[in-house]
């Protein structure tokens, strides 16, 4: 039997976590506890419906980027696929809700963000050990 969680249970689990984020401006407990943490607005690239990711971003002054990790899975999450095809969106960081573009980060500027990211959240490398494929790294550009 896995002890993976059911869509179920992840969405009962993001929809917690988005409403401890909004009613606490901008932070979470539990796996999030101590943690930056941002809201992702994507619009489903198929659905056309509109969902939230909790993410675990780096933030480098006004640059925000967020890594389609999945926890080491060998796919990428749903939100990594309808950003690419929806771009333009919204986060919610803190108590602000701001305009974003979404940029696929390649090549060595991928990499380098990457360990960036490994050295201040190891799990991170442990995502990326544990799958053949290389994890996307978006930056969220404000507009």
């Amino acid at each position: 039997m896995s002890d993976a969680p059911t869509p179920t249970d992840l969405a009962a689990m993001n929809r917690a976590v988005i409403e401890e984020f909004r009613a606490t401006g901008g932070r979470a407990g539990g796996m999030f506890e101590g943690k930056p943490l941002v809201l992702v607005h994507h619009v489903g690239a198929r659905s056309g419906t509109e969902r939230i990711a909790p993410l675990v971003p780096l933030i480098e002054g006004e640059r925000v980027f967020v890594f389609a990790s999945k926890g080491g899975a060998d796919s990428n999450p749903d939100w990594y696929h309808n950003l690419i095809a929806n771009p333009d969106t919204r986060i919610e960081l803190g108590t602000a809700t701001l305009p974003v573009r979404v940029r696929e980060v390649t090549g060595s500027e991928r990499d380098d963000v990457y360990a960036r990211q490994v050295a201040l959240e190891p799990q991170f490398g442990d995502y990326q050990r544990t799958t053949n494929r290389t994890i996307p790294v978006l930056e969220l550009q404000r507009t």
